[in-house]
C-alpha cells in the first residue's frame, strides 16, 4: 500500500460514520452470523431485490469528518448577516436563558429521547409538556391546550379543519381578517383548496362583512400583523350568530398584558411559542400551540398530556385521549400531526417556569414601553402612526418608506415594508437602550416621553401562572436541579439504545447539534433580505441537490417542517399532476396496512 492509500485508509477509520454508527466489527460479525450472512453486502443483497438495487455510487461529494463539517458550517454561518431583525410577522428576537440552552437545548438527555408514548420512561418530558400546556391555557384563557404543533400557520390550518367538523354552519367559507399574517393566510389557502373551501377577507371590525360571508370559521390575529390591537369580542359574537367558530392567532407575550382571547369568547386559540426562548433560526423549528373549549377536546389535533395515577396510586402523567391520534385512528384521526416539535415546546415551557408570571409581565411591559417611546419619536420626527393602540409593533406612515428602511439598515436593523407608504417596527426583548436610541435617530427624533398604547378595556385583568411550579425556580441552581430531576426520569440515548421509530432526533450527532445556536444560524429572521441569508441559501441548495441525487427525483422541496407535512405536500403534488392531465376526479389513495399512521391520516 502506497502512502496516499494508507493515508486514505487511516482517514476513513477516523471518519464520522465509524464513530456515529455504533456497532463494532465484532458486533457486526456476530449479528451477521445470527442471520446467516457472510457480509453486509450479502445481507443487503438478500434484503434488496436486484431489480431495484443501485449498482453505482451516489453522485455526492466526498464525505467530511466532523472537524471539516464544522469548519464548512462556520463558513456558511459567516455568509449570513446577523442584522437585528425587527420585521415581526410572528418571529422575534429572544434570549434563550443560558441555563436552559446549556442543559436542555444542548443536552442529549433531552433532545434524543423518543416520543413519550411509553409513559413509564417519559415522566420527565411529560411533566415539561404539561407545564407547556398549563402555560398556554393560562395565557390564552382557555381550559385545555395540546402539547404543541408545528408552527403558527399550520396550527391555524388545523384549527380551521377542527372548526369545520364542529361548526353548525352549512358553509364552505373561511372568513379571514385582513390583518392576518400573510404566511398563515397562504397555508390556509393551500389547505382549503383541495377541500373545496374558500377564503373571504374581512376588514378588522367589519361585522357586516362577517355576516355576509356566512363562514364556518372566522380567523383573527391578535395583535394584528401590523401591530393593531382591538376588542375582538364583537367580531367573535357576530361569527357565533352565523354559526361559525372563532379562531384567534395570538402572541403569547402580548397576552401577559392583554385581555386573553378566551375572555372574548374565542373557540380556538393558536399561536407560536417561538419568542419564549427559541431562536428564530430562519423560520424554525418552533413549537406552536392550540387551545380550545373543553367540549371540543376530542376534536383537537396533536398530543394531549394528562394526569392520572399509577398502579400504586401515585400521581403520574400519560398521553391522554390517544384514540384521536394518527398512530391509533389512522385515516380517522383528527390530524396527521405526530411528534410536533417537543424539544421546542419543552424549552418554551421552561422559559415560563424560569421567568414566572412576574418575569413575563416585566418583559412584556418593557417591550411595550420601548414601542411607546419609539412611537412618540416617530410622531415628533414627522411620521404618522396607522394605529394608536398596539403592544410591540408600530405601523409607521411615511412619504419616504425606502429611505426609512435604508437608514434603519445602515443603523443595523431590518424593518418590514408593509406597502408603498407603510413601514413596521416590531420590538422584542433583545432590543437594548442603545438600539432604541439609534432607531429614534433613524426616525429623526430622540427618546422623550410616551403615551399609553393599550386601551384600559384591553388590559388583562386576570392573573395567570399562579401554580407553584411557576414560582419555585428563580435561581439558576434551583432551575438546574429541577430540569435534571425531570431528565433523570426519562430514557434517552445517553442511557441506552432506543429501538423505536425514526422520526425523532434520537440519532442526531453532537456535531450536528452544535451549530444550531451559532448566531449566524440562530438569529436570522425568515423574512430577512436575501442578501443577508446567502449562507442559508447555499446550505439549502446543497442539501436539495444531494437529496435529488439520492432519490433520483428532479426537484426537492425543503418547505415541509415535518414528515407528516411532507406526506401532505406530496399528496397535493400528485393531485395537481392528475388535474394537469385532466384526471382530477381520481380520489383513491392506496396505503399499505403496515404504513406509518401519518400516511392514512394525511390522505384523509
Amino acid at each position: 500500500m502506497d502512502q496516499l492509500a494508507e493515508l486514505s485508509a487511516l482517514e476513513a477509520e477516523e471518519g464520522f460514520v465509524a464513530r456515529h454508527v455504533g456497532p463494532s466489527d465484532a458486533e457486526i460479525a456476530s449479528m451477521l452470523h445470527v442471520v446467516g450472512a457472510a457480509s453486509l453486502d450479502e445481507l443487503a443483497g438478500r434484503a434488496v431485490p436486484s431489480a431495484i438495487r443501485l449498482d453505482r455510487p451516489l453522485d455526492l461529494p466526498p464525505a467530511l469528518d466532523e472537524a471539516g463539517v464544522l469548519a464548512e458550517l462556520r463558513a456558511l454561518a459567516a455568509r449570513n448577516r446577523a442584522v437585528k431583525s425587527l420585521i415581526g410577522l410572528g418571529y422575534h428576537g429572544t434570549h434563550t436563558p443560558p441555563v436552559i440552552q446549556r442543559n436542555v437545548l444542548e443536552n442529549p438527555g433531552w433532545y434524543t429521547a423518543y416520543t413519550p408514548y411509553q409513559a413509564e420512561i417519559a415522566q420527565g418530558r411529560l411533566e415539561a409538556l404539561l407545564n407547556f400546556q398549563t402555560m398556554v391555557c393560562e395565557l390564552t384563557g382557555m381550559p385545555i391546550a395540546n402539547a404543541s404543533l408545528l408552527d403558527e400557520a399550520t396550527a391555524a390550518a388545523e384549527a380551521v379543519g377542527m372548526a369545520h367538523g364542529l361548526s353548525k354552519a352549512s358553509s364552505s367559507v373561511i372568513a379571514v381578517a385582513s390583518d392576518l399574517h400573510p404566511q398563515t393566510r397562504a397555508v390556509l389557502q393551500t389547505r382549503a383548496a383541495p377541500l373545496g373551501w374558500r377564503l373571504v377577507t374581512v376588514a378588522p371590525g367589519d361585522l357586516a362583512g362577517i355576516g355576509a360571508a356566512n363562514p364556518f370559521a372566522l380567523v383573527l390575529q391578535y395583535p394584528g400583523s401590523t401591530g393593531a390591537i382591538r376588542d375582538l369580542a364583537p367580531e367573535i359574537a357576530r361569527a357565533h350568530e352565523a354559526g361559525a367558530l372563532a379562531i384567534v392567532a395570538a402572541d403569547p407575550l402580548a397576552l401577559a398584558l392583554l385581555t386573553p382571547p378566551g375572555e372574548m369568547g374565542a373557540d380556538i386559540v393558536v399561536g407560536s411559542a417561538q419568542r419564549f426562548g427559541v431562536p428564530m433560526g430562519f423560520g424554525g423549528p418552533h413549537a406552536a400551540f392550540l387551545a380550545t373549549r373543553d367540549a371540543f377536546k376530542r376534536a383537537m389535533p396533536g398530543r394531549l398530556v394528562g394526569v392520572s395515577v399509577d398502579a400504586s396510586g401515585v400521581p403520574a402523567m400519560r398521553l391522554a385521549l390517544q384514540t384521536r391520534e394518527q398512530h391509533i385512528r389512522r385515516e380517522k384521526a383528527t390530524s396527521n400531526i405526530c411528534t410536533a416539535q417537543v424539544l421546542l415546546a419543552v424549552i418554551a415551557g421552561f422559559y415560563a417556569v424560569w421567568h414566572g408570571p412576574e418575569g413575563l409581565r416585566r418583559i412584556a411591559r418593557r417591550v411595550n414601553l420601548q414601542a411607546r417611546l419609539l412611537a412618540e419619536a416617530a410622531r415628533r420626527g414627522g411620521h404618522g402612526l396607522r394605529h394608536d393602540a398596539f403592544f410591540d409593533t408600530l405601523a409607521i406612515e411615511t412619504d419616504d418608506a425606502d429611505g426609512l428602511i435604508a437608514r434603519a439598515l445602515e443603523a443595523g436593523f431590518n424593518l418590514r415594508r408593509i406597502d408603498a407608504s407603510g413601514v413596521s417596527v416590531a420590538l422584542d426583548e433583545t432590543v437594548t437602550r442603545s438600539d432604541l436610541a439609534r432607531l429614534a435617530e433613524v426616525l429623526g427624533a430622540d427618546l422623550s416621553g410616551a403615551s399609553a398604547s393599550i386601551p384600559p378595556a384591553l388590559l388583562r385583568g386576570t392573573s395567570f401562572l399562579e401554580q407553584a411550579i411557576f414560582a419555585e425556580h428563580r435561581s439558576e441552581h434551583a432551575m438546574l436541579r429541577y430540569m435534571k430531576r425531570l431528565e433523570d426520569k426519562d430514557l434517552a440515548l445517553n442511557r441506552g439504545m432506543i429501538p423505536l421509530g425514526s422520526c425523532t432526533m434520537k440519532l442526531n450527532a453532537s456535531a450536528e447539534m452544535m451549530p444550531i445556536t451559532w448566531p449566524g444560524f440562530a438569529d436570522i429572521h425568515p423574512f430577512a433580505p436575501a442578501e443577508q441569508t446567502e449562507g442559508y441559501a447555499t446550505l439549502i441548495a446543497r442539501l436539495a441537490a444531494w437529496l435529488r441525487a439520492a432519490t433520483g427525483f428532479a426537484a426537492v422541496s425543503l418547505q415541509p417542517n415535518a414528515g407528516s407535512q411532507g406526506e401532505y405536500a406530496g399528496l397535493l403534488a400528485i393531485r395537481a399532476y392528475h388535474a394537469a392531465r385532466g384526471e382530477g376526479a381520481r380520489d383513491v389513495c392506496l396505503i399499505p396496512a403496515s404504513a406509518h399512521g401519518t400516511n392514512p391520516a394525511s390522505a384523509t
